[in-house]
């Protein structure tokens, strides 16, 4: 089993084998062009992150700076929107549902070290993949850690700390985050009006 093989299989791989850091440096370039495109070339931008991601619907939007690991492993759906900071670590698969909106400063991470220096010391990681539904609005300053499921119509709130999995239909927020409360029908008709 190859190093690359060892990490999409979610087993404790080399990360420095030479061809994951040459995947690495080409998805690093590819950002680094992005982050590097006048915001007023949308196409431009668009054209750089088609190379990038593995797989996009028709309408996303990213602002930069974005960054991430391989690139390939990322799957956005339908109308995602990331804000500014967005960092991706995607050395396992990343799979984003329709009508995502991320804040400024959200971290998804599939990628962890072995807790013992020794492995860690000698490059050793390994990757679990993280997915995330449809109609998710991630607040700002969030981490989501390796092998997290967050269900569909889901609010995690800012600066929460994903560290397990979140069902369907709740706010979510803390550290470690946490459910708060269902989503509910008030929720809908709510007034957002605020005086000042």
């Amino acid at each position: 089993m190859t190093e690359k093989e060892k990490m999409l299989a979610g087993k404790l791989y080399w990360a420095e084998e030479p061809s994951l850091v040459a995947e690495r440096m080409r998805a690093k370039d590819l950002c680094l062009e992005f982050n590097n495109t006048p915001p007023s070339h949308t196409e431009e931008g668009r054209a750089i992150l088609l190379k990038l991601l593995g797989k996009t619907g028709r309408n996303f939007a990213v602002m930069s700076p974005f960054w991430c690991d391989y690139g390939y492993n990322i799957e956005i759906g339908e109308n995602f929107f990331a804000n500014h900071n967005c960092v991706i670590l995607d050395c396992a698969k990343v799979r984003i549902g329709d009508n995502v909106f991320l804040a400024p400063d959200v971290g998804i991470y599939t990628a962890g070290h072995p807790i013992d220096t020794p492995r860690r010391n000698a490059a050793m990681e390994y990757a679990y993949p993280v997915t995330i539904g449809d109609n998710v609005w991630i607040g700002g300053g969030v981490r989501i850690v390796p092998g997290v499921t967050i269900g569909s119509n889901v609010v995690i709130g800012a600066g929460s700390v994903v560290t397990r999995d979140v069902p369907d239909n709740v706010v979510a927020a803390g550290t470690p985050c946490r459910v708060l409360r269902p989503v509910t029908p008030e929720d809908f008709t709510r007034s957002y009006d605020r005086e000042v």
